[in-house]
């Protein structure tokens, strides 16, 4: 405990230390620009503090960037006049309506305006639809976090597995799903999410045929037409499963 404490306060120091030294260098970079031939008046009620930009590459999550970017070349490639995700990232599911109309369904209905984007308030655990009737699935990063409470859903330690079994229902005949959770040693990070291994995900989806599977590992690397089971033993892995109901 007294070890933990410790480095958290040498963190926290840290942290203090680096955002001081950003302060500094801001306003030499203001005292600058204010010299320069040309440069417009500034005035402090308009300043918009930028500290930590300067860096060597563009930082980005891993697994949203590569998912999206999978997700949405399948769902080009299988060419379904319409779409329905639950619950993903709201910006890939925007970008989904430059090929095809899309039903978005969220428990935090998103409050946009895009043409071919029809936003709807739902659960995934009471999906909207009758079953078998949905062609074109997805829930991307969505069903780890189920029952854990965070967004304001009841706790339930079963809660990914129902959500499973809910996308399953609602799926069509030769209909597609694609899914991504984290995938590794199985744990849960209260309350934050779930990890569960790909071999529970399979079971959840027992009904369906597995298509192929990708994922990132924990090098922040993307495998594609990966085998599931060398990602059982993952600290925090994506999976990426495209499923179909025969």
């Amino acid at each position: 405990m007294i070890k933990q404490m410790f480095f958290k306060i040498k963190r926290r120091l840290a942290s203090l230390a680096r955002n001081y030294a950003a302060r500094q260098w801001f306003w030499r970079q203001w005292r600058i620009y204010q010299t320069l031939p040309g440069a417009e008046p500034l005035r402090k009620e308009d300043i918009w503090m930028c500290l930590h930009d300067r860096i060597p590459t563009t930082p980005f999550d891993p697994h949203y960037f590569y998912q999206a970017v999978w997700a949405a070349k399948e769902i080009y490639r299988l060419g379904h006049p319409e779409h329905v995700d639950v619950g993903s990232d709201h910006r890939f599911v925007g970008q989904l309506t430059a090929f095809t109309r899309v039903i978005f369904i969220d428990l935090r209905p998103l409050a946009a305006n895009v043409e071919g984007l029809e936003c709807r308030a739902g659960d995934i655990l009471s999906l909207p639809f009758r079953d078998a009737s949905v062609m074109s699935l997805s829930c991307l990063h969505v069903a780890e976090h189920i029952g854990l409470g965070r967004y304001g859903d009841p706790l339930d330690p079963k809660g990914t597995e129902k959500a499973c079994k809910e996308l399953m229902r609602v799926l069509a005949p030769r209909g597609s799903l694609l899914f991504s959770v984290p995938v590794g040693r199985a744990r849960v990070q209260f309350n934050a999410h779930r990890i569960h291994t790909p071999e529970q995900i399979l079971s959840y989806f027992s009904g369906l045929e597995l298509v192929s599977f990708s994922a990132v590992d924990d090098a922040r690397k993307f495998v594609p037409d990966a085998d599931p089971a060398e990602f059982a033993n993952s600290n925090y892995a994506c999976g990426m499963f495209h499923f179909r109901r025969l």
